[in-house]
């Protein structure tokens, strides 16, 4: 070799082998990282939903089985939604705060059944509630008013951890829910309760079926656009989030998640807090249609979950997360 050449730079090398593979890996899947969310209904057998195949209303009973099987996979969390009877609905959402509601008695049963073993998430949000499908108390031009909704989300936030959840997520990107949230939960008892912030929720088309599974999308009046943010900005996250952190958030969620991987990163970069993001629903039925189809192949999902990680995730809401935890036994 002539004086000032170098051997062959070749970085197929450390590709050759799955062995070299697996060893310099910068991310590698694990189950922990994942979040289950379900939904959970008020009957006593299980409801598929058309919307996202392979996706179901739980019963009590089901949604019991499915914390077990959380458990045997290794995901250490369940985030719940209720899809409550229509005739409860109102233009307030009140029934939010019944301590003997549907997703009241849902975080209760799971908290018996499992204790510390399984951590219960809870949404903080009026839309699974309200007639007209918005996540707060409409004025009478139909728009949305913040201050009233948020003491809503208040007391919502405080029955939820009297129930014994562990998280409370607020997903309504109402402003200053998250300072009062803070404040009430220490004033009730509860400063160990977790508050998982939605602190840059888009308005999303990508929300379709969820909105199906909760049978809010005929309801819904219009659409969120002059609360939830605009698919084209990103420094707004970072004030969001910047905020939400400030009022006392201990995490941060972006949804969806897989269009906005860039936000993702963003957030991960700026601050210490943990990130979140969020597969939609709309985001998994394109996945698991396609899967379906014969279009993708299901290694699909596990590209999808690293691409989470990689932008710097710390978890990952989705509904893949039962058949990503056995795929990731097996690698």
């Amino acid at each position: 070799m002539a004086e000032g050449q170098y051997p062959a730079v070749r970085l197929r090398r450390l590709r050759s082998q799955a062995f070299l593979r697996r060893q310099v890996a910068e991310h590698r899947l694990d189950p922990a990282g994942l979040i289950l969310p379900v939904f959970v209904h008020g009957h006593s057998e299980s409801e598929p939903i058309p919307a996202m195949p392979g996706v179901s209303r739980l019963s009590t009973e089901d949604l019991l089985r499915t914390g077990a099987r959380c458990l045997e996979l290794n995901i250490p969390s369940i985030a719940v939604f209720p899809a409550i009877d229509p005739a409860l609905k109102t233009p307030d959402g009140r029934e939010a705060l019944n301590p003997d509601g549907l997703a009241q008695r849902s975080v209760r049963a799971l908290k018996t059944e499992f204790g510390d073993r399984l951590g219960v998430i809870a949404d903080v949000a009026l839309d699974p509630y309200t007639s007209h499908g918005h996540d707060g108390v409409l004025d009478e031009a139909g728009r949305v008013r913040n201050d009233e909704s948020v003491a809503l989300l208040v007391d919502q936030a405080v029955s939820l951890a009297e129930a014994g959840v562990d998280v409370v997520a607020p997903s309504d990107m109402m402003d200053g829910r998250i300072g009062a949230i803070r404040s009430a939960l220490e004033s009730a008892g509860h400063s160990d309760a977790v508050i998982l912030s939605y602190a840059a929720k888009y308005a999303s088309s990508f929300y379709a079926p969820f909105r199906h599974a909760l049978g809010s999308a005929g309801a819904l009046r219009g659409d969120k656009r002059t609360y939830q943010m605009d698919p084209a900005n990103a420094r707004e996250a970072e004030r969001e989030a910047a905020l939400d952190l400030a009022e006392g958030a201990d995490m941060i969620m972006v949804k969806p998640g897989m269009m906005y991987l860039d936000i993702v990163r963003r957030l991960a970069e700026r601050f210490e807090a943990p990130v979140l993001a969020y597969q939609v629903s709309g985001e998994y039925a394109m996945l698991k249609n396609a899967i379906n189809s014969g279009a993708l192949g299901s290694e699909a999902v596990l590209e999808t979950l690293r691409a989470f990680f990689r932008a710097g995730a710390r978890a990952v809401l989705t509904y893949h997360a039962l058949e990503a935890a056995e795929a990731i036994r097996k690698l």
